[in-house]
């Protein structure tokens, strides 16, 4: 593979498997003809007629030009023919960043606007939220969805299309309709104890107060700091939203359940920090800030794409074979069916 990685374009990865091209000519011209050919354990009446017929003197070359060209086909999807790609720089940063995201029943709440239209508090997140995971090249992104319940959407990946392409998916009440912040981030200790980064953040967003779960918020963060994992946590929710009820319209504070002091607590604990996201704007100016406070600046490895190319000739090596058994049988059941007719 490093060969492939100094030189661009068409290769081979197994290049010797060529040398078997003479093989089948070296074996009929050595090896002695297998004896008791002629015999056959079963008698087919018809067997000679169509025998007879796709043997003929002038199909014999085509067959063997037929069967030569299916061989090399063969033996060239064997050396796994490859396209290497032009060598493109990937950044490694050697961060670990693990984003948790509320999806409990509070945060279909549709008190911010996205796009000129109202929207519930989740859509907005995974606007911002997303587009924050496609730009941390060559950190490895991991995603938590908690609710009544904190579980791992995707690991720890350098993929930050697809983890930003799950959390895209993410559906209301899918880890239930609470909310267990302290087992987020004790979800994320247990993810990262093992790890060997350098730098271990999680980025938790919610838009309530702790209500369910086995492990206490201010507990995780203790052992979120034990474990040197710094935790940026996120309020998110308006603090105006015009209700109609049977009374006619009134403004209401649709964040009120919101516990901010516990979300500084946690921030404070373990050397991040809190924001407070009202819109839209205010969610991608924090994830803008956040890009700042843990900046993606890295060393760069070089690599090269490569793309698979062996099913091209495998391919093409199984039609010239059918073509191949059309050529042999079609003259011998034309004859078959002349005289049975």
């Amino acid at each position: 593979m490093d060969e492939l990685l100094t030189q661009g374009g068409f290769s081979l990865a197994w290049p010797w498997l060529l040398l078997l091209a003479p093989l089948p000519w070296l074996l009929r011209r050595w090896l002695p003809e297998a004896a008791g050919a002629q015999q056959r354990a079963v008698r087919v009446p018809w067997f000679e007629a169509v025998r007879a017929a796709g043997s003929s003197s002038l199909r014999r070359p085509l067959l063997l030009l037929l069967a030569t060209v299916i061989w090399l086909l063969f033996l060239l999807a064997a050396a796994r023919p490859q396209w290497v790609g032009e060598v493109q720089n990937l950044p490694v940063t050697g961060r670990d960043l693990l984003l948790a995201v509320d999806v409990s029943g509070s945060m279909d709440t549709q008190d911010m606007r996205w796009q000129d239209r109202r929207v519930n508090r989740l859509e907005v997140v995974k606007q911002v939220a997303g587009d924050f995971i496609e730009r941390r090249k060559g950190d490895r992104v991991g995603l938590i969805l908690f609710g009544t319940r904190a579980y791992l959407q995707t690991p720890l990946t350098f993929d930050t299309e697809t983890t930003a392409a799950l959390l895209g998916e993410s559906e209301i009440g899918l880890a239930g309709r609470e909310t267990a912040i302290g087992d987020a981030i004790g979800l994320a200790v247990k993810r990262l104890r093992e790890d060997g980064a350098a730098d271990r953040v999680l980025v938790l967003l919610t838009d309530g107060a702790n209500t369910s779960g086995e492990v206490q918020p201010l507990q995780a963060a203790e052992f979120a700091a034990r474990e040197n994992l710094t935790v940026y946590t996120v309020g998110v929710g308006a603090d105006e939203m015009r209700v109609q009820d049977f009374f006619g319209s009134r403004v209401v504070n649709p964040s009120a359940d919101l516990d901010e002091e516990t979300l500084e607590a946690i921030a404070q604990r373990t050397g991040g920090r809190y924001f407070r996201a009202r819109d839209a704007e205010a969610l991608t100016d924090i994830y803008q800030l956040l890009d700042e406070l843990e900046p993606i600046a890295s060393d760069v490895e070089m690599v090269r794409p490569v793309a698979q190319l062996f099913y091209w000739p495998l391919g093409l090596a199984y039609l010239l074979a059918v073509v191949g058994v059309l050529l042999t049988l079609r003259p011998g059941l034309k004859t078959l069916k002349a005289q049975t007719s």
